[in-house]
């Protein structure tokens, strides 16, 4: 139900500062970010600590990004925003910093804005809401309609700019009772104030934030003894005058049960954990109260109940419409037994709806991600808890030495296990992904573990519920643009070709809107989940090069413009697009003399410039058309190409294009090695692609090539030199070494070498020899054996590309422009030493 999929270590551990009082914050972004905390002491002087922020992507945790973070206490918060490239960090001291990327680099931070309330140590700290919350509907699974699967909820932002554009900022509550707000504004200056959060300020030891759809914020907070009440504040933040306003407002309040309960009023006086069940929902909170030996949880709700009227008002007559005064209530809604004492409380992200229908729709489902809560208890064990009725739905049994993690197996009493004589090894900070499939913990010795999540949380599902459930999350991942790395780790290499199928399946149904945004998503959706199994590997090098046909005919288009202004509705891609899908004549100039051949005149340094773009378009023609007589095997490289209609359309229509530059600017064309001076190899090469296209564009019924065209395939070989095609780098992550039961052990700073796939079903597009060419696979350059530039490299497909731009004509700037924050499959940007890429 829980294993451990990698724990990651520093070699030589460093001098650690890990006593109870001093907390490690652990928080996971949206992109698949990890960001943790750990304390160091300086070797020469003891009393000399730097506190350090840690910034790894979970599929190359070993390449970690260590900041120090220039905070002079101990860090108390981290939180991401809602898109998950910036950081906020808050001390004892009352500093709170902005990291953001530099360069758009995973492993490159910088911290450029922040805000502080000298000497006031922050206890709670949120980004405020942008407005965009949606909402998983568990009990439409089964439908067809992602509108009806995914539901976007009228939800306001915290604070408004004009035209209803969100404003950005935090907010953070400090121990003294003071909430302090730093809003961003669209110069790049912060507006900051504070506000008590009410007359009589106390100490508050805990707090937490949410928001309401209203676009209200509530603060819940406490002194920390359990024998005080819990109390929630109202806080509306507003702009007037250029200065940032900040009200605030007494809600009701309450009192932990186990306080009124005569058998445990003095057995746990501190409360050490107070959040709220989600950020969007300030009516649900979960509060922990301990001591030395042991912690219980409670879970309260926020009601609306009648308010009862005195005797002396209940024989007057009643005014008509007058309804019974109702008031706010505070109700337990569970409660556990005594457990043992609590050390870090994870609360699931996924937006499951959570009342009693859903509930029960969810049991009946048995999809069980994002109804249970996360308790890692000072043992080492992690249960997890159902979120409303806190009854165990699955336990982990850690280690309880320092030297290892492994699972113990879950039907084994609790009294065999015996305790270690060495300090126990136990979570100080525990995160859930944002499809709470996976935990992100960090121990008291500064270690990181990944622990995998099952979905069905230990229940016997079959493979068709399994797989649907996987499905169903890997389509809100498409939909939000959410990282979907949790979900792959429970794809085994057997479900692959199902889920693959059951995507596309459910991508057909969506109108042609949709389709259209979620076009190269589901393509790297399909590409991530091919290369876990041998026997898809070569179809995600298909849909990587599908990605970049994809990129390449968009902007090869977009450079053409109308010859006329006061042109039809239709651009001349478009036009282009029509005649070519119209025109099924093989001869190349004939589909030419149809077009308006003054709309696609250039100048001379755009073409040029793109020549390497045009060269790979007319490199892949060639290496497909030669491979077709040996496409009898799904495994090679190419084959997905054979029946996508779509695809083999806009290779002809781009062929067309490249053909009248060709006409304007001869050094643009493709260069091709011929044994034939005479030969006309671009018009032989569109003859081919245009009867393989006329067999595949009716993708309901394709037909097979016939055999003329297989025999001119076949002598292709020796007509033209063919090209050998670099579809894919060696993705270097460590996805498809966590499919098997057994943890990886990592080391920071320490790259994984990663062997094959499959020894013993390698492909043979993914073998790179030592003396071969690197490529940069966007800009489809040769940057030699041994690269002296410095490179990127793709967190996701592993996809190379150089840091720093060799191009300085406007056309290449724009192709790579398209590429400067994300690679072209969405993944993050990391950088790799020259030596590497």
């Amino acid at each position: 139900m829980m294993e451990v999929a990698y724990v990651c270590e520093w070699e030589k551990r460093p001098k650690s500062n890990h006593c109870p009082s001093i907390p490690l914050v652990c928080a996971w972004s949206c992109r698949n970010l990890v960001a943790f905390t750990t304390d160091l002491k300086n070797e020469e002087d003891e009393k000399e600590v730097s506190h350090m922020v840690h910034i790894i992507d979970t599929e190359h945790p070993w390449d970690v990004y260590s900041i120090n973070s220039g905070h002079a206490e101990v860090i108390s918060c981290l939180e991401w925003d809602q898109s998950g490239s910036r950081l906020l960090s808050a001390d004892g001291d009352g500093q709170i910093k902005c990291w953001a990327m530099a360069d758009h680099l995973v492993n490159s931070w910088e911290s450029s804005l922040g805000s502080s309330v000298d000497g006031d140590p922050i206890v709670a700290l949120s980004w405020l809401h942008n407005g965009v919350k949606l909402a998983l509907h568990v009990e439409m699974s089964g439908s067809t309609n992602f509108g009806e699967k995914f539901s976007r909820v009228k939800f306001s932002p915290s604070l408004t700019l004009f035209g209803g554009k969100p404003m950005e900022g935090w907010l953070a509550v400090t121990v003294s009772g003071l909430v302090t707000v730093s809003l961003l504004k669209p110069n790049g200056q912060l507006l900051t104030a504070s506000e008590s959060l009410c007359r009589l300020r106390g100490r508050v030891a805990l707090a937490d934030i949410a928001f309401t759809g209203g676009g209200n914020i509530v603060v819940a907070a406490t002194d920390g003894s359990s024998s005080s009440p819990v109390q929630f504040y109202k806080v509306c933040v507003s702009v007037v005058n250029e200065k940032c306003r900040i009200d605030t407002e007494l809600l009701p309040s309450l009192f932990m049960r186990c306080t009124t309960d005569p058998v445990r009023r003095d057995k746990y006086p501190a409360v050490t954990h107070l959040k709220f069940l989600t950020r969007e929902n300030s009516e649900q909170v979960l509060l922990c109260a301990s001591s030395q030996m042991g912690s219980i949880v409670e879970c309260w709700s926020l009601r609306k109940e009648g308010l009862p009227v005195n005797n002396i008002f209940q024989h007057r007559s009643p005014v008509v419409g007058e309804k019974q005064p109702m008031i706010l209530k505070w109700r337990i809604l569970s409660a556990t037994n005594d457990l043992d004492r609590v050390s870090a409380v994870a609360l699931p992200k996924l937006p499951i709806s959570i009342s009693n229908t859903d509930l029960k729709v969810a049991s009946e489902t048995k999809f069980c991600p994002g109804l249970g809560l996360a308790l890692a208890f000072h043992d080492g064990s992690i249960q997890i808890l159902h979120r409303l009725s806190l009854h165990t739905m699955g336990v982990f049994y850690g280690s309880s030495s320092s030297s290892g993690a492994s699972q113990r197996p879950g039907d084994e009493p609790a009294i065999k296990r015996q305790r270690a004589g060495g300090p126990t090894v136990h979570f100080k900070a525990l995160q859930f992904s944002w499809t709470s499939l996976a935990l992100a913990g960090v121990d008291n010795h500064g270690k990181l573990h990944m622990i995998r999540v099952s979905p069905s949380m230990g229940q016997m599902l079959d493979m068709n519920t399994l797989l649907r459930h996987l499905l169903f999350l890997l389509e809100y991942c498409m939909v939000t643009g959410y990282d979907w790395w949790d979900v792959l780790l429970h794809v085994q290499p057997g479900m692959v070709h199902n889920l693959v199928e059951k995507l596309h399946e459910e991508y057909m149904r969506q109108n042609q809107a949709l389709q259209q945004v979620l076009s190269t998503r589901i393509v790297a959706v399909k590409a991530s989940l091919c290369k876990l199994s041998s026997v898809t590997a070569a179809r995600a090098c298909d849909f990587h090069a599908k990605l970049l046909l994809i990129a390449v005919s968009s902007t090869l288009k977009s450079l053409l413009r109308p010859h006329v202004l006061n042109t039809p509705d239709k651009s001349p891609g478009d036009r282009l697009a029509e005649i070519c899908a119209k025109n099924t004549d093989t001869d190349i100039d004939k589909v030419m003399i149809n077009l308006k051949t003054e709309e696609f005149v250039l100048d001379g340094p755009p073409l040029q410039s793109l020549q390497q773009l045009i060269q790979w378009v007319g490199d892949f023609v060639l290496y497909l058309m030669a491979n077709l007589p040996n496409q009898g095997s799904i495994v090679r490289p190419g084959f997905g190409f054979l029946r996508d209609g779509s695809s083999l359309g806009m290779l002809r229509e781009m062929m067309v294009m490249i053909r009248i530059w060709g006409l304007l600017k001869p050094g643009c064309l493709p260069i091709y090695t011929a044994t034939s001076d005479n030969q006309d190899s671009m018009l032989l090469l569109f003859r081919l692609l245009t009867k393989l296209w006329l067999c595949s564009r009716d993708e309901g019924h394709p037909q097979e090539p016939d055999e003329s065209l297989i025999d001119e395939c076949c002598l292709l070989p020796s007509q033209l030199l063919v090209p050998t095609m670099d579809w894919l780098p060696v993705n270097d992550g460590i996805i498809c070494k966590l499919q098997g039961k057994y943890p990886l052990r990592l080391q920071f700073g320490k790259p994984y070498s990663l062997p094959g796939l499959n020894s013993a079903a390698q492909v043979e597009i993914f073998s790179r020899s030592p003396g071969s060419q690197r490529m940069d696979h966007l800009r489809c350059l040769h940057m030699g054996v041994c690269p002296t530039e410095e490179s990127k490299a793709c967190t996701r497909c592993g996809c190379v590309t150089m840091l720093r731009s060799p191009n300085k004509t406007n056309a290449m700037k724009q192709w790579e422009q398209r590429w400067i924050k994300n690679c072209l499959c969405g993944g993050l940007w990391r950088r790799i030493p020259s030596t590497l890429s």
